[in-house]
């Protein structure tokens, strides 16, 4: 089941557009795709100066 996406805006680069839409017409895989994609990649880089609770290895 797929989860709810939330709509927003964003601007790139012309550049960054036309890369995304040929990469889009090679693979079938939607630009929003990878847009998520992308957003992971920095949440997971900078997770740790996100909120939240300590992980073990942080206390020690």
């Amino acid at each position: 089941m797929a989860r709810k996406k939330v709509s927003t805006t964003i601007y790139i680069t012309p550049e960054q557009n036309e890369l995304l839409k040929a990469l889009n017409q090679k693979s079938k895989v939607p630009v929003a795709e990878y847009i998520r994609q992308g957003i992971d990649l920095v949440l997971e880089k900078y997770k740790a100066q996100l909120p939240g609770q300590a992980t073990f290895d942080e206390l020690s």
